[in-house]
């Protein structure tokens, strides 16, 4: 079978073994978050929280370190995301959750510093952008949807596109 092909009918709810039958999966559904059987996305972005803050309070890697650990999430997600889609038979599956954590990780990364109330309010504009997907965030939803690495590009670029609405608000809130 083409791994770049249409594939033909959706699957049901991913599991356990789904989710570990490849290394693809496990980094695509977030490492157990996209599991969730309720809004996934936010269970993704949470688990992208807290591994922002606990990579950053163990290892500080500094802004050098978070734009390489950034950059390597994209590209890494950017592949998850087309294997497991395509694997999946799904063009963009809610339970990828990778686009969240790694949108998420840039927010935090730029926004920084602040507290846990303004850490909050990002979290609450990012999901809004992400779900709502008001102009900009659907335009990027729509423009790259399908299969192969044009389709994986989509489900990450939404959320990038989400976390740019997020960090544009912060800015004009700290303005």
């Amino acid at each position: 079978m083409n791994p770049y092909s249409e594939p033909q009918a959706a699957p049901s709810r991913p599991t356990m073994a789904f989710m570990t039958a490849r290394f693809s999966h496990m980094v695509a559904l977030g490492f157990g978050s996209g599991l969730s059987p309720r809004a996934p996305g936010t269970v993704g972005t949470l688990w992208g929280w807290a591994a922002f803050l606990v990579i950053d309070r163990l290892f500080a890697p500094g802004d050098g370190g978070w734009a390489a650990l950034i950059a390597g999430g994209l590209l890494l997600g950017w592949w998850a995301s087309t294997v497991t889609a395509q694997r999946a038979r799904v063009a963009d599956p809610g339970f990828i959750v990778i686009d969240e954590i790694v949108a998420f990780w840039l927010v935090l990364w730029l926004a920084l510093p602040m507290g846990l109330w303004g850490q909050l309010m990002a979290f609450v504009l990012f999901r809004f952008f992400d779900s709502v997907k008001l102009g900009p965030v659907a335009w990027a939803d729509r423009t790259f949807k399908g299969f192969g690495w044009r389709g994986g590009w989509g489900i990450m670029f939404d959320d990038l596109v989400a976390a740019f609405c997020t960090l544009l608000v912060i800015a004009v809130w700290r303005f």
